[in-house]
């Protein structure tokens, strides 16, 4: 039993993290007798237990996925990724200190999936119905003081109709203790900071008062980037004790000359308010990181932020991590969004739940533009699954909306998603009075963002399909699923609408981009631009297959499509030789086509292949052992606009080439070479300050190359891995979908000759070593350094 030990300096609030060393036990148990269970194992936070379990492949009556109408019924698991659903239970000991008698000590949950429950020695004291958000519980009047505390947490993903895809399992965010004085303190999600026209700055500080003090001290300091003060004020406010918790309207602030906030420059500042007694004593501090910005939205110009048009080049992918599952890792969040930035995004939408606070950090930070999202559907089987909707989210939007309102990334709200076709929402029409109902709640949080919700593909006006429906009616940006082609004659009925194609496919990528009139929309989100677990088209595929980049983060050829269309002043060219043509699959409404496409030159003798050039030139060449092959001209035509397609192309073994013209001028080119055997394995570690704080990670790529170092897309040899020093394996992938590895293990096949092993750090500063084995190549080590 491992027990955390811990006391407070007196009077200074503390934030302690308890990610370490909780005991995990998969299965049902009793809250009264955790003790009678003898496997227990340790676990650190986040952590997904649903992501070690088996894969569980559909029976002969099942259909393999949702679509097929031969089977007699469908898949319990497709959705979910072909995981079985579950319960997890976690434990841990905490002995606080005598002295910390009267203190006010508080758990904190970012989140519990899919729903929790709380014990504190044996006694239920919360939980959350609705896993994507945060709770907390004060334990302070519950505690044993100097005695042993056991805080059990049960996790359930419930039964296999809560949600339409891999949701994860367990703590899979981080957990706190926070202590503070029991009589004046700071509430939940305190701060409220709002800017007005990029130079004042408005702050609101809910307090909770427990003493006979009818006024509170407040200082607020707002330091910039570097950590100098900018801003600096102290003064008593009125507080009113009839009730216990106020929300305090702290002075205002005028910073000269202001550093923005925006995409191409995303600076922060910081705000530290500290809370006194009368007595002068300093009894809380919270912290608060915010950015100067203005956004506008409206149906002339879409967007703008900070007076500037910006058009929104985005992503709507579920929370989850490929590999890593649901758990919350910042520097998994880090490398993705990185690695989208690379290719011209420049948002994110939640779809269709709250993503971590880490990850919110990680959008300021990058410039990454959000549509925040609450829901998918208003029914109690897409929230949960426990409670019905209608008793669960007058705590669900007020928690979400103080805990993301700080964010300046975040840029509108997003109340569900594809629900108005659902005849089954509550009172029945449509959508209309549970939207309603929900505004004014969340405009008594937040008043600054306007508010949305993304609209079902079919889900027209029920009497005339030549209308919006009544809830694209009364919302403020009316987001369309797909739907990119109802922009203009809506637009023409009601001049008074602003569009935002909230998801697009892959299938019309180009087309969904370039037929919008890109000066007046807010832009799009390209759906499952990366591979996920769950939303099976049909097994062996574990997850979504239509991204265009895979499960491991490996761009696919099309990837380049976007890459050329978001960022239109950088030259692209990139080779997709077709593997396999397309067939249709209908998924939720939609079709979807695409080509099987890789880049490499390995191919069948005589045979001849359709190459795919994806690019923003004016002019391709495409040769072939200096050849050439073919010339096409770039387009406006939004329907083959920097897509180019070359077929009959005879494979020869040597190169192929597509060199890309502007004015006549090359500028840029790509060049595939047919390589030779796989000779070795060649690792690849993604960052070089890696820190020693037991959660950061290492990506590390391990490639088969042939003698000349070129990468061998044929090489499917099995890998061995083993880690020395203070760091563990906690994921491998390769990015195939359909095989049946799973990610929890320390061996995993090569695919297109290439794999990944992710390691989180410990918390000791030490020499990490990776250790690759096959029977089929030498061992190869890479040795790294935790700081």
């Amino acid at each position: 039993m491992f027990c955390l030990c811990m006391q407070a300096n007196n009077g200074i609030h503390q934030v302690i993290n308890l990610n370490f060393g909780w005991q995990f036990h998969h299965g049902k148990a009793d809250s009264k007798h955790l003790n009678a269970i003898s496997d227990w194992r340790t676990i650190d936070v986040p952590h997904d237990f649903l992501i070690e379990q088996p894969w569980v492949a559909p029976d002969q009556n099942e259909k393999a996925n949702n679509n097929d109408p031969a089977a007699n019924r469908k898949s319990r698991l497709s959705s979910r990724g072909f995981k079985e659903m579950g319960q997890g239970w976690y434990r841990k000991t905490y002995i606080p200190e005598v002295s910390l008698r009267g203190k006010r000590i508080v758990l904190d949950f970012e989140g519990i999936m899919y729903v929790g429950d709380v014990f504190l020695n044996g006694e239920r004291i919360g939980g959350t119905d609705y896993g994507y958000l945060g709770f907390d519980i004060d334990i302070s009047k519950k505690l044993k003081y100097g005695q042993p505390n056991e805080i059990a947490v049960c996790a359930s993903t419930m039964g296999p109709d809560d949600s339409r895809w891999y949701t994860g399992a367990g703590l899979f965010r981080d957990v706190r203790l926070l202590i503070t004085d029991n009589d004046l303190y700071f509430s939940r999600h305190p701060l409220y900071i709002t800017t007005q026209n990029n130079k004042q700055i408005n702050v609101q500080a809910e307090v909770a008062n427990f003493t006979k003090q009818d006024d509170v001290n407040l200082e607020i300091v707002i330091l910039d980037a570097k950590g100098q003060v900018v801003a600096k004020s102290r003064k008593d406010y009125k507080f009113n004790r009839r009730m216990r918790t106020n929300e305090l309207k702290l002075d205002s602030f005028q910073v000269v000359q202001p550093h923005l906030w925006s995409c191409e420059d995303p600076y922060l500042y910081t705000m530290q308010v500290s809370l006194y007694n009368k007595e002068g004593q300093l009894k809380d501090v919270v912290k608060q990181r915010f950015g100067i910005r203005t956004i506008e939205i409206g149906p002339d110009f879409g967007l703008r932020v900070n007076g500037k048009k910006v058009l929104l080049k985005g992503n709507a992918n579920h929370h989850t991590l490929g590999a890593l599952g649901a758990a919350a890792y910042p520097r998994a969040i880090e490398k993705r969004l990185q690695m989208l930035k690379s290719f011209g995004f420049n948002h994110i939408r939640t779809s269709h739940n709250p993503y971590s606070t880490s990850f919110l950090d990680k959008c300021d930070e990058m410039g990454i533009l959000v549509v925040d999202e609450i829901y998918d559907k208003w029914l109690k089987q897409y929230t949960g699954g426990r409670k019905d909707w209608e008793s669960t989210w007058p705590h669900d939007l007020p928690e979400w909306i103080k805990r993301d309102r700080n964010h300046p990334s975040v840029i509108m709200w997003s109340l569900g998603n594809e629900l108005q076709t659902y005849a089954s929402l509550p009172f029945g029409d449509w959508g209309v009075t549970p939207y309603r109902m929900m505004l004014p709640v969340l405009k008594r949080y937040d008043n600054t963002r306007k508010v949305t919700v993304a609209m079902h593909p079919r889900g027209r006006n029920w009497d005339t399909d030549s209308l919006p429906c009544d809830l694209a009616m009364i919302t403020d940006v009316q987001a369309y699923n797909y739907r990119y082609m109802y922009f203009p004659g809506d637009g023409k009925r009601f001049p008074w609408m602003t569009f935002y194609q909230s998801e697009a496919n892959n299938t019309m990528m180009g087309p969904n981009f370039f037929a919008m009139n890109l000066d007046k929309v807010m832009g799009l989100a390209y759906w499952g631009m990366i591979d996920y677990l769950g939303e099976s088209m049909g097994w062996p595929a574990k997850g979504w297959t239509q991204g265009a980049f895979d499960l491991s983060l490996q761009p696919k050829p099309k990837a380049y499509l976007l890459k050329s269309m978001f960022l239109p002043d950088t030259p692209v060219v990139q080779i997709g030789i077709v593997d396999k043509a397309a067939n249709s699959t209908e998924w939720n409404g939609i079709t979807f086509k695409n080509d099987e496409m890789t880049d490499h030159w390995n191919r069948t003798l005589g045979e001849k292949y359709n190459v795919n050039v994806y690019t923003n030139a004016e002019k391709v060449v495409l040769m072939v052992n200096g050849k050439k092959v073919g010339e096409q001209f770039n387009t406006k035509d939004p329907n083959g606009r920097n897509r180019l397609l070359f077929k009959d192309v005879n494979y020869e073994p040597g190169y192929i080439e597509a060199i890309a013209y502007i004015n006549n001028n090359v500028v840029a080119r790509q060049k595939i070479e047919t390589t030779g055997e796989a000779k070795k394995l060649k690792l690849i570690a993604d960052i070089e300050n890696w820190k020693a704080d037991g959660q950061d990670l290492q990506h590390i790529r391990i490639q088969a190359v042939d003698s000349k170092g070129r990468r061998v897309y044929a090489a499917n040899n099995d890998l061995m891995f083993k880690v020395e020093g203070d760091a563990r394996i906690i994921a491998v992938d390769n990015g195939n979908l359909y095989s049946n590895e799973l990610h929890v293990a320390n061996h995993r096949h090569l695919y297109n000759g290439s794999a990944l092993v992710i390691l989180r750090a410990g918390k000791t500063p030490s020499k990490i070593t990776l250790t690759v084995t096959s029977k089929d190549f030498k061992t190869q080590k890479i040795t790294l350094k935790t700081l």
